[in-house]
């Protein structure tokens, strides 16, 4: 029978209804401070995602050993982050209420703030874990306060969220350093101190992770909006989100692909194994 051409990422087509982590995307970038070119990133990941196996030799699992469903991007309006956030959340919260984990991909960091609201109100007690290159701790920027520099600072005024551990961070305004040195529990520059958090949050404490990939060095990740030199290695990173895995994970996500930004897919070849390896490494 001759069925429809949907593109989901690889190895992930379980039904909603059966799956235990479920993937969405929210290609939305019209708060970004650079570069735009995220919005293509979901696309991009599921469609590069061919290129890659389904079996994971770091983890000796492979993604068809769970059930995991892609349920397709949000279709949102650019222009309109109140009404993206709005739309985000409400994606989330459905999947959250049902059981499942939701997996997001961006899109620019602000859609974070989307998914951490549906979670804000179903778990308490919530301590994120951020890899970025930047705090996005700004207050507002340029007199907006929903901006992707903005969106730890909004999450930090979340209800239930109790802490946020910030690693890799390595670009941001004197007052967002300022700000973290009471507020959050910032690791600047690379993941040093993760192994202290993972045992500090092992008691069953809720963990969302969210990633931006300009954590990575440019050097393995040229295809994103705002660029910092320095920063940590895809096995580091790997690394982390192995450990982090283990945790009781809540919600993930991965955001600021920009693949038009990289011509030579080497950026979206990462995050598709990334991703492999973060849908992987939190099932239980």
């Amino acid at each position: 029978m001759i069925k429809p051409n949907i593109e989901t990422f690889i190895g992930c087509e379980a039904d909603f209804d059966e799956a235990t982590t479920v993937i969405f995307g929210a290609p939305f970038d019209s708060t970004v401070s650079y570069r735009p070119g995220s919005r293509f990133g979901p696309a991009a990941i599921r469609h590069e995602s061919y290129g890659i196996e389904i079996y994971s030799p770091y983890q000796d699992k492979e993604l068809e050993d769970f059930k995991i469903c892609d349920s397709g991007d949000i279709e949102l309006p650019f222009g309109a982050p109140d009404t993206a956030l709005d739309m985000i959340t409400e994606r989330s919260r459905e999947i959250a209420g049902n059981g499942k984990i939701p997996v997001m991909l961006g899109g620019e960091h602000l859609v974070t703030l989307g998914q951490l609201r549906a979670l804000n109100d179903k778990y308490p007690k919530i301590h994120v874990i951020q890899f970025d290159a930047h705090s996005d701790l700004r207050d507002d920027y340029l007199g907006v306060k929903l901006s992707h520099a903005c969106v730890m600072r909004r999450a930090f005024e979340l209800s239930n969220v109790e802490m946020i551990h910030q690693f890799c961070i390595r670009s941001g305004e004197k007052t967002e350093f300022e700000f973290a040195s009471e507020n959050t529990d910032m690791h600047k520059f690379n993941s040093e101190g993760l192994d202290e958090v993972v045992n500090q949050l092992s008691d069953g404490t809720p963990v969302y992770l969210t990633i931006d990939l300009d954590c990575l060095d440019p050097s393995c990740m040229p295809g994103t909006g705002t660029p910092e030199a320095g920063g940590i290695n895809f096995t580091e990173l790997l690394n982390a989100v192995v450990k982090i895995g283990k945790l009781n994970i809540i919600g993930a996500d991965i955001n600021e692909l920009a693949p038009n930004l990289d011509t030579s897919g080497q950026s979206t070849a990462l995050a598709c194994k990334l991703l492999r390896e973060l849908l992987i490494a939190i099932q239980k």
